[in-house]
């Protein structure tokens, strides 16, 4: 019986010293945040911002460097290959994650080449319409989508973005087809709608807000769960009838394999600065929106809306 305590009490020591062990984890060098978009987008911003809030947090500085092309792809891809050591992350969430893997093949799995650490935002989108077009309200739109499939046009931040995703899932709910015209960013396509080259654009608040404010710019849905507080007279896709969320998603992600004392460091880390003014003062200047999910959530988001992209382009 004594040899019995002796053993479980060393047991039991050597349970507690490897747990200590385990959340004692640090960085041996600079942490990389791996940015697949050039410097002063929303994915670089972001990152930036994440960094200064969480430096205190860390031993080793946080460097935010940028692989823009193909939609994220390349960085994507970069860290997924990259060793499990928790110094190199991808801010991931958007394209890269969910929507370019439903349109093609991509040298990564984005459900398995990663593990997921922690949301940071998310970034509502709104499709809206041109004060003095036809379309005051989003019915009007998927009527006359009905009435002339394939006639009425709308821009895109391009084929495979998120802002396309948005109609193709409306387009698959709704049972209608719009005239898709992709352009290579948001301001683009803004101004392909101004211009009256489209009916419709996707964009962000930030990107509309201005023109919004001044009247010229009709917000006719948006594409979150719930309506938003700067546009509170504009209705969900789902108060319509049309099952579409589709959110923007901006967070840190590793390379599969990710030790779990490793993600668990991280994500505290990160996530205490998100708790700070830092953080704060980003989210009220920029008009994004604090998007916290652990790990686990995060990764769900994603998968739910890549899942339900891929089940609308197969059809």
């Amino acid at each position: 019986m004594i040899q019995r305590r002796a053993w479980l009490a060393g047991a039991g020591a050597l349970a507690a010293g490897t747990a200590r062990a385990q959340a004692r984890w640090e960085p041996s060098r600079p942490i990389q945040l791996i940015v697949g978009f050039a410097p002063g987008g929303g994915a670089d911003l972001a990152a930036r911002a994440a960094g200064e809030a969480a430096t205190p947090f860390f031993p080793t500085p946080l460097v935010v460097v940028n692989r823009p092309g193909a939609g994220g792809a390349i960085a994507a891809q970069q860290v997924a290959g990259m060793t499990p050591d928790g110094l190199n992350l991808l801010v991931g969430g958007g394209s890269e994650s969910i929507s370019l893997p439903a349109f093609r093949d991509l040298p990564y799995d984005p459900k398995r080449s990663f593990r997921s650490i922690i949301r940071l935002t998310r970034q509502p989108l709104l499709i809206v319409a041109k004060r003095g077009g036809r379309f005051t309200d989003i019915r009007q739109a998927v009527e006359a989508a009905k009435a002339q499939p394939g006639v009425v046009p709308h821009a895109s931040s391009g084929n495979g973005s998120i802002y396309h995703a948005v109609f193709v899932l409306l387009q698959q709910a709704a049972g209608v087809e719009f005239l898709h015209v992709p352009f290579t960013g948001g301001a683009p396509s803004l101004a392909a709608l101004m211009s009256g080259t489209v009916e419709l654009a996707v964009l962000a608040p930030e990107e509309m807000a201005g023109l919004s404010n001044a009247g010229e710019v009709v917000p006719l849905a948006v594409a979150s769960e719930q309506r938003l507080a700067g546009f509170r007279s504009v209705p969900t896709l789902r108060e319509n009838g049309w099952d579409v969320v589709v959110e923007n998603m901006k967070g840190l992600i590793a390379p599969a394999g990710l030790p779990d004392p490793i993600y668990a460091s991280l994500h505290d880390r990160f996530r205490r600065g998100m708790q700070g003014q830092a953080w704060n003062t980003f989210l009220e200047r920029t008009g994004a929106m604090d998007g916290y999910l652990d790990g686990p959530g995060f990764q769900a988001a994603m998968d739910n809306v890549l899942d339900a992209l891929r089940r609308a382009v197969r059809r």
